[in-house]
């Protein structure tokens, strides 16, 4: 039986390998993420041609260790393909992802490609989103209680991240909120209502974007979502 690790592994070399030649790639964030990073190298030492739009300032450190050729999304008019992790994903392909904060860049590039492959082990699948992992709200600074109220009304209870007994700053100087549901059971209802909340930046809420998932079992195979 493959372990988490080896499940991701699979999972995010399949996923790399979809990226055609001469492609402009979403590269997204996270632990699963980095496995994807690796491939890419390898597929670049064998003259594959590939250059990235990265969604955190970790990623492009990595990539550029990497050699991976960087852009700004504003750089590109449209991704020829973006790839990332997911926290959790639902029977419909909604996800929610922001457990490393930078859910407001991955939901930018996401939107930006043609195609959002998502890439996750076999234990992210669930039936309905948040009753086991936080919905992280990025909220401006200035008046995030204010936001915290708002966003507690619609059913959850949030909390301040914190790093270092501060509180956590996103890579667009933002608090983020990690919000306690029973359970999402309208994801494209809440999707809308955090958008239209004075003080959210956005959040980490992905309705409708994905195309493939990629899924790393744990037989040690890959199966794909279409």
């Amino acid at each position: 039986m493959a372990d988490t690790d080896t499940q991701k592994r699979n999972a995010a070399f399949a996923a790399a390998d979809l990226v055609p030649n001469g492609a402009t790639v979403g590269l997204g964030t996270g632990s699963t993420f980095r496995f994807v990073l690796e491939r890419l190298a390898e597929r670049m030492r064998d003259g594959l041609q590939v250059r990235g739009v990265p969604t955190s300032r970790d990623t492009a450190a990595r990539a550029a260790a990497a050699g991976i050729p960087l852009l700004e999304l504003d750089e590109v008019d449209r991704l020829d393909l973006a790839i990332d992790g997911a926290d959790e994903v639902d029977p419909q392909k909604n996800l929610i992802k922001g457990g490393g904060g930078a859910h407001v860049r991955e939901r930018a590039v996401a939107a930006a490609a043609r195609e959002l492959v998502v890439v996750v082990d076999e234990k992210k699948l669930v039936p309905v989103l948040g009753r086991a992992f936080l919905l992280p709200v990025e909220v401006l600074p200035f008046g995030w209680k204010h936001a915290e109220r708002r966003i507690a009304a619609t059913g959850c209870k949030p909390a301040l991240r914190q790093q270092g007994g501060q509180p956590f700053v996103t890579d667009n100087g933002n608090y983020v909120l990690d919000c306690k549901f029973d359970g999402i059971d309208d994801p494209a209802w809440l999707d809308e209502h955090l958008n239209a909340l004075v003080g959210v930046v956005d959040h980490g809420l992905f309705v409708g974007m994905t195309g493939r998932v990629v899924v790393g079992q744990a037989d040690g195979k890959v199966r794909v979502i279409p």
